[in-house]
C-alpha cells in the first residue's frame, strides 16, 4: 500500500514552506519524505542525514546534435527550428541550452546530418537507512525538465518506501510545471501562505491550481504579525472558500537561529514551534480523518 501523501506548498518562495516542511518530519517521525524543489532544493539541510545518498543521472529529453562530417550546409534545419537553437558560424553546430529536444531538425534533415543523443538534465539522489528514505534530486542549470524530474523524485520515494503510512513532500514556490508535478496523486495539500501582497496573490493562484485537481487543501498563515491585516485577509478569504484555516504563525527569530544551525523549529521550545505543532496536529487529523472516511 502507497504511503498517505502530505504536500506542502507556497504561492512563492521565502514563506517558510521548507522550513514547517521540515518541522513537520520531525514531528512525524516521517519514514518517507522528498524535496521536490529541485531547482534548489535545500531540505537536505535539516534532514540530518550523514550517509552518502545513492546518485542517479536523471535524463530528460535528448538534444540535437549535428555531424559537420555530414552536414551539407543546407539551412533547412535553422529555418524550421522554433527555439533558436542552431548556430552558424563555420559550421552549423545545436546550442544545447536553447534546444527542447523536439526533433524537428532531424526530421527535416536530407541527409540525416543531425541525431538526438540522450542528455544528462539533472541528478536524482536517494537518502534510505532502512527506516527511512528521503529522496530528493538536483536540475542541471539551464534544463527546462523540472516537472519531469519532479515526478521521477516522487517516483523513487514511493518504490523505496512502499510500507511508510505517511509521505511528507516539500514542493517548489510557484505554480509551474514542478508544482503541478508534485500535486499529481498527493492526498492533501497544505499552503504556507505570507501576509504580503505579493503572498496573498500567489496563495490564491496556488490553491485555484490544487482544486483543479481535486485535492484537498489547508492553509496557514506564517509571520502573520508583520501585517496583521494581511493575516486577517488569509483567514477572511478562506472562509469565504470554506478552506480550513489552521493557525497564525507568528515571526520568530529563535526560529531563524535554528534554521542557521540546520535544526527544525520545534527542537526548542519557541513560539514558532508552539504554533506549528498546532499546525501539524489539526493537518494530521485531517489527514489520517479523510483516510478513514474514504
Amino acid at each position: 500500500m502507497s504511503p498517505k501523501q502530505l504536500l506542502i506548498l507556497s504561492g512563492k518562495g521565502g514563506t517558510g514552506k521548507t522550513t514547517i516542511a521540515s518541522a513537520f518530519i520531525k514531528l512525524s517521525q516521517a519514514r518517507a519524505y522528498a524535496d521536490c524543489d529541485v531547482d534548489a532544493p535545500n531540505l537536505h539541510i535539516t534532514a540530518g542525514w550523514t550517509k552518502v545518498p545513492t546518485r542517479t543521472d536523471y535524463y530528460g529529453l535528448p538534444r540535437a546534435e549535428i555531424d559537420p562530417e555530414v552536414c551539407i550546409g543546407c539551412d533547412l534545419c535553422r529555418q524550421h527550428c522554433r527555439f533558436g537553437a542552431i548556430l552558424v558560424d563555420e559550421t552549423y553546430r545545436v546550442d544545447p541550452f536553447a534546444c527542447e529536444g523536439c526533433g524537428v531538425c532531424a526530421f527535416v534533415c536530407p541527409h540525416e546530418a543531425i541525431v538526438m543523443v540522450p542528455h544528462v538534465d539533472g541528478e536524482l539522489m536517494l537518502y534510505a537507512d532502512g527506516k527511512h528514505v528521503f529522496s530528493t534530486a538536483k536540475l542541471q542549470m539551464g534544463s527546462g525538465t523540472s516537472g519531469l524530474l519532479v515526478t521521477e523524485v516522487k517516483k523513487q520515494m514511493k518504490e523505496a518506501a512502499a510500507k511508510a503510512d505517511l509521505a511528507i513532500i516539500d514542493g517548489s514556490p510557484g505554480i509551474g510545471c514542478p508544482v503541478i508535478a508534485s500535486l499529481s496523486g498527493v492526498d492533501l495539500v497544505l499552503v504556507v501562505a505570507e501576509p504580503s501582497v505579493s503572498g496573498i496573490s500567489d496563495m490564491e493562484r496556488i490553491i485555484d491550481t490544487a482544486a483543479k485537481f481535486g485535492v484537498k487543501t489547508l492553509v496557514c498563515v506564517n509571520k502573520y504579525d508583520t501585517n496583521p491585516g494581511g493575516a486577517s485577509e488569509i483567514e477572511e478569504f478562506c472562509q469565504s472558500k470554506q478552506l480550513p484555516f489552521l493557525d497564525r504563525i507568528p515571526f520568530d527569530t529563535e526560529a531563524i537561529n535554528l534554521v542557521n544551525q540546520g535544526l527544525s523549529v520545534v527542537d526548542v521550545n519557541c513560539k514558532a514551534g508552539r504554533a506549528i505543532r498546532n499546525v501539524y496536529e489539526q493537518t494530521m487529523d485531517i489527514l489520517f480523518r479523510q483516510q478513514e472516511a474514504e
